[in-house]
């Protein structure tokens, strides 16, 4: 893997790939949130095609935010082109904008609070990074994990 760490990705392991979230993903599809779960849709940027995801959508005041905890996976890239997609709960479907958070600094309050939230579910994703680490260890994790505003 590269120093560079815009390429960060930690992949997760089989129990969380082939059981964890293939059950938040069943019970999110079928109305029932864990934590504030929703399945996220976005049109590959590739192929056009809309891909599924389980995701924790963060509430922080007024404003929502995805963050990746693996780092800039698929998603991700997804995200960036097509600048948007869906949020499913059930039967219910929420189109949506998003623009990513660029600058660092930005995001710590963010990762503190996504952290908070879901350590216990992500924290082996953020190497040794919590909701009480410093400022400036957030700071430090903040480039390798991308955060996206939900607008619109």
């Amino acid at each position: 893997m590269s120093d560079d760490p815009t390429e960060h990705v930690r992949k997760p392991d089989w129990f969380t790939r082939n059981v964890f979230n293939r059950a938040v993903a069943w019970l999110t599809r079928r109305g029932i949130s864990v934590w504030g779960s929703r399945v996220l849709e976005v049109r590959g940027r590739k192929s056009g095609e809309w891909r599924r995801t389980p995701v924790n959508v963060l509430t922080l005041g007024e404003d929502r935010y995805l963050v990746a905890p693996r780092g800039h996976v698929q998603w991700t890239h997804n995200m960036r082109a097509a600048g948007g997609g869906r949020l499913v709960l059930g039967k219910h479907t929420e189109e949506f904008t998003a623009t990513e958070v660029v600058a660092d600094a930005d995001k710590v309050a963010i990762l503190r609070g996504y952290l908070k939230r879901w350590k216990a579910e992500v924290g082996v994703f953020f190497d040794g990074v919590s909701a009480d680490s410093t400022e400036a260890e957030l700071l430090a994790e903040a480039p390798k994990h991308p955060v996206f505003r939900i607008t619109g």
